[in-house]
């Protein structure tokens, strides 16, 4: 890759089939030490240290996981693309041809703070998304469809802004003039152009690359006027990740106004003092903050600079391993708050917001292609269980805002029509991506990251492996190999950080055995066709005391969450919740009784007893009657508790 200031804008209009297979393939992320060549003087370029393999060289076997890809698969096909158009079409002076969805598509109030058009952009990245992993032709021609409709809205108004918000292109005129306003107009644009550019990446959509490169070169020119310190004023609004959307772009075309713009939209306030290891998050807005993280690391990929790659990775390591949840989630009523109030709001009815859990993954995974430990992937699958897969309705495929931890809570999804949230939104996407952390691999070694029923096709190398498991129902994986001829590689299974110990076997012979968690451990040999893997690893309930707040805790299994069931009191199915529309869920219960635990939280993990069925468990609680326990993420319709004020045990 070159040096971003030598690239000329002649190139600007052009995919490049090199920038095109990068970003499928994975150069989002280098690794320490191993760069491409650049030119003198200028900062070495970073090269990916893993590979992820293309999402349609993945496919998910029967489980939870594939039950939710299906659900939110046939919520995407529900919905009507000429619906999302609406406020589009109308904006370009076209006549719509359809009613506007409801909530924040049509609501005055959301309308005033330029939300509406959010809900397209994250549909056209889901379809762009199931398309990939199914190849389900409906899903492509959704993408066309919405794609040509923007074309010709950009036709009819002669610019290359498409927005929904109302008077979009005064709205967007005025925040880049510095005039002070309401609302978050580029925070929506962000997910219309990364609708476009996953439409481009993942669908092929000729279409939609034209447009999202017409659409970014209206935003070349209209914030070229600002200075320096105007831009930097502007990005105190929320923009969502608009650094790595251009940051892509370079990626994709080698046009240096792209590459300029990727650190222009990049937020120095937060930036700089990232880079220095200075964590200054308390009180700021939680998933404001995540996404131009996500772009500090795509800017590094793109420039070198170490100032961008220091502050996403102790960003990182601040969130992960100080600031969240036992679920993996993090903030309080959309907000970081001091690590020192932990126990005041872990009781909250709106903590762990669903889009920071969606974007700490997109973050964690970029910086895992970069530098693979195991404590990244151990991250990953807690939040994927407890964050993600939790966050879906089995029933009906909607999702979660909040997942908060307020005893006796009950989850709150949106609706199918109406509650166009933010996390619906992101909330589309989650459930078709499953299939792009399961696997990567460099030149020679495969990881096996989840231990998720799949096959991964790795064409280089002619071979696929096929993950049997029941995981984590039972914590074995089997992996069979299928391979055309005898060939040399590197299996690197992941012995997470909450087995104690694990066993490898291959062909019913022990070849391995593991008493050092959160690594990856290596299986060299020549594979022949139908050899067999199995990796048995220990699960066992452990107390998870609450940092600041030794008294609170929550009991964990493996890496998932266990959850005290409660079922619903006796009360009808809705009769106390409200969905409110404008933003999201409002709990409308009386005070729910949970029961109380006493004693030392680690004698009381080691009082959890199983129960008859598989990561069913009992606790017993102050009265001296069990709590059943289950793990988070089957908790659907019950009242729950995922966190638990210990009382001292009785004297």
């Amino acid at each position: 890759m070159t040096d971003p200031c030598q690239c000329g804008p002649s190139r600007r209009h052009v995919l490049t089939g090199v920038g095109k297979a990068a970003l499928l393939t994975g150069m989002l992320a280098g690794s320490a030490g191993t760069y491409a060549a650049a030119p003198d003087a200028a900062p070495r370029i970073p090269v990916a240290a893993l590979k992820p393999f293309d999402l349609a060289d993945v496919t998910l076997g029967e489980g939870p996981f594939l039950q939710a890809e299906r659900k939110t698969s046939a919520y995407l096909l529900s919905l009507e693309p000429d619906r999302m158009l609406h406020n589009f079409r109308v904006n370009a002076g076209l006549p719509p041809k359809a009613s506007v969805y409801g909530g924040w598509e049509s609501d005055p109030v959301w309308a005033d703070i330029n939300c509406q058009g959010h809900t397209l952009g994250h549909y056209l990245s889901a379809c762009a998304l199931a398309y990939r992993s199914t190849g389900d032709r409906r899903f492509k021609a959704r993408i066309e469809h919405i794609a040509r409709e923007l074309a010709a809205c950009q036709a009819a108004s002669g610019s290359g802004l498409v927005c929904a918000f109302p008077d979009g292109a005064a709205v967007v005129a005025a925040h880049l003039r510095g005039a002070p306003i309401t609302g978050v107009p580029w925070y929506t644009l962000h997910k219309v152009f990364a609708g476009l550019r996953d439409a481009t990446l993942l669908a092929d959509s000729d279409t939609a690359r034209a447009v999202l490169l017409r659409l970014a070169d209206w935003a070349v020119v209209a914030s070229r006027p600002l200075d320096a310190a105007q831009f930097e004023t502007m990005l105190d609004t929320e923009h969502g990740g608009m650094n790595e959307v251009f940051a892509d772009l370079y990626a994709m075309t080698g046009s240096a106004d792209y590459a300029v713009m990727a650190e222009r939209f990049s937020h120095k306030a937060i930036l700089a003092p990232l880079a220095r290891s200075r964590d200054h998050l308390d009180g700021l807005h939680a998933n404001t903050q995540v996404p131009k993280v996500i772009g500090f690391q795509r800017v590094w990929e793109i420039t070198g600079k170490p100032d961008y790659r220091d502050a996403a990775a102790f960003f990182w390591r601040t969130v992960a391993l100080t600031r969240s949840f036992a679920t993996g989630g993090h903030g309080d009523n959309e907000h970081f708050f001091p690590v020192a109030d932990f126990a005041s709001h872990v009781f909250s009815a709106k903590g762990s917001e669903t889009c920071c859990q969606h974007n700490m993954l997109k973050l964690t995974r970029a910086l895992f292609l970069h530098d693979p430990q195991a404590h990244y992937a151990d991250y990953y699958e807690r939040t994927l269980y407890n964050g993600i897969l939790a966050s879906q309705d089995p029933d009906t495929g909607m999702a979660t805002y909040f997942q908060g931890a307020r005893p006796g809570y009950m989850k709150l999804y949106h609706t199918p029509e109406t509650a166009f949230w933010c996390c619906t939104g992101t909330g589309m996407e989650n459930h078709v991506k499953y299939r792009d952390s399961l696997y990567f691999h460099d030149d020679r070694a495969l990881y096996v990251n989840a231990f998720v029923p799949s096959a991964v096709r790795w064409r280089d190398r002619e071979m696929v492996l096929t993950q049997t498991t029941t995981f984590p129902d039972e914590p074995v994986t089997r992996l069979r190999w299928t391979v055309k001829r005898p060939t040399d590689v590197v299996l690197k299974l992941r012995h997470p950080g909450w087995s104690r110990a694990a066993i490898v076997l291959v062909n019913r012979v022990e070849v391995l055995r593991s008493t050092a968690p959160g690594r990856y451990l290596d299986i060299a040999r020549v594979w022949r066709n139908d050899d067999v893997v199995e990796l048995r690893l220990d699960m066992h309930p452990v107390a998870e005391r609450l940092p600041g707040a030794p008294n609170i805790v929550a009991f964990t299994v493996g890496p998932l969450v266990l959850a005290g069931a409660f079922g619903r009191g006796g009360l009808a199915p809705g009769s106390d919740i409200i969905v409110n529309e404008r933003k999201y869920g409002e709990y409308n219960a009386e005070p729910f009784a949970a029961p109380k635990l006493a004693g030392d939280p680690e004698t009381l993990a080691g009082a959890i007893r199983a129960g008859d069925r598989p990561l069913e468990f009992t606790i017993p609680s102050a009265s001296g009657q069990p709590v059943r326990l289950i793990p988070y993420h089957r908790i659907a319709h019950d009242r729950y508790a995922t966190y638990w004020d210990v009382a001292p045990a009785a004297t």
